[in-house]
């Protein structure tokens, strides 16, 4: 057994609850997921690009969709062509996807190949950003987190996806390889809906929206997991159920981080007026605003349900130590009446009268016999046991 590991039938001490909770987890865990360490060196100019994250993936692939209204075609790309083959407006679009962020080289080549400006090819390698959207003259520069979920120890896995949408070209940037974009991907392909009759800002609300969905579903563990929490709680916590419960609340602080600012995202999208943004794609982002607002409510409820569970152990542990101290406290309220008693009679005075009868030990037995069954009839008759 781990060092770590602890019984479930032991007591709980408050100096025993707070190793509990707090030796299984390393400290700088969640801090590094949660406030990223930068390799950048301080004082460099603005749009050095390096990539501060860790490398998921051995060599870079680069994905090369053109799509339009008679149909699609689908290029994997060993490098990056000059000039990029991107559709005039309205003739179709590209959507160039890059898993993996760590060759600098590759992604300076892609930000000349469309004109990405310095400062948003930086925040494309430079991960751990918060969810935004930016503005340049050229493009849209969009930040977004995709959230996967380890279900054994329902342990997210969070990964940066960057979007530049330019017009008629969308080019999207992943950590690491797979993604949640399956759907959108077939949608393309066998000409389902309206995707490929739209511009590329329509397919940055098919991405964005795809995200989001995937939330959902991450939620949705999240939410029979507590349920099953709740009823460790109630009917057999131990101090496992503490530890649960504490890296509970870190995921989902994780969880919070990547959809609060989801909000602010698609609230910006839709203030975006460009002439290659046609109308109709506003109806849907307004949609993705919604869906996003729908995220935060489901977060907030699951994390006041996480604290009131933590609160709640701690209230049966209190409850669990007050049933010990008050089962001790009777015992001790039985005993010191009979000890008075047994005191009195065990001083070795010469002169007391009653050691001479011969009844006086029974007599002296059924008194305290008295006393005790007396006072445990009072307790009980006031319901203190």
């Amino acid at each position: 057994m781990a060092d770590h590991e602890i019984e479930r039938d032991e007591e709980l001490s408050l100096p025993e609850f707070i190793r509990a909770t707090i030796e299984p987890f390393d400290p700088l865990r969640i801090v590094g997921r949660l406030v990223r360490r930068r390799t950048k060196a301080p004082g460099s100019p603005p749009g050095t690009l390096v990539h501060t994250g860790p490398r998921r993936v051995d060599a870079v692939t680069v994905q090369a969709i053109r799509y339009g209204p008679d149909g699609s075609e689908v290029e994997r790309w060993d490098r990056i062509p000059e000039p990029l083959p991107v559709p005039s407006p309205g003739e179709g679009v590209l959507w160039m996807n890059v898993e993996g962020l760590h060759d600098v080289e590759l992604l300076e080549s892609v930000a000349a190949g469309v004109g990405i400006h310095p400062l948003a090819i930086e925040d494309v390698a430079n991960v751990g950003q918060r969810p935004k959207l930016e503005e340049y003259s050229a493009h849209l520069f969009i930040v977004a987190h995709m959230l996967r979920v380890q279900e054994a120890q329902i342990h997210i896995l969070d990964e940066q996806v960057s979007l530049v949408v330019g017009p008629g070209y969308l080019i999207s940037f992943q950590e690491g390889s797979g993604d949640v974009f399956g759907p959108v991907r077939r949608r393309i392909e066998s000409g389902k809906g309206q995707i490929r009759s739209r511009s590329s800002a329509y397919l940055a609300y098919a991405l964005l929206d795809a995200l989001v969905d995937s939330l959902f579903v991450i939620l949705e563990q999240f939410g029979e997991h507590v349920e099953t929490m709740e009823l460790q709680v109630v009917e057999d916590p131990t101090k496992q159920t503490m530890r649960s419960l504490h890296h509970l609340k870190r995921e989902l602080l994780v969880l919070r981080r990547s959809v609060w600012p989801l909000r602010e995202l698609a609230s910006s999208f839709q203030r975006v007026e460009r002439d290659w943004i046609e109308p109709a794609v506003t109806v849907y982002i307004r949609d993705l605003h919604d869906h996003c607002y729908q995220l935060i409510d489901t977060v907030e409820i699951l994390r006041e349900i996480s604290s009131g569970l933590r609160d709640l152990y701690l209230s049966n542990l209190s409850h669990r130590t007050n049933e010990v101290m008050k089962v001790l406290t009777v015992i001790a309220s039985v005993f010191i009446p009979l000890t008075f008693v047994a005191g009195v009679y065990g001083m070795n005075f010469e002169h007391m009268p009653e050691l001479a009868f011969p009844w006086a030990y029974p007599a002296v037995l059924l008194l305290m016999g008295l006393i005790a069954g007396g006072m445990l009839t009072m307790f009980r008759v006031r319901r203190w046991i």
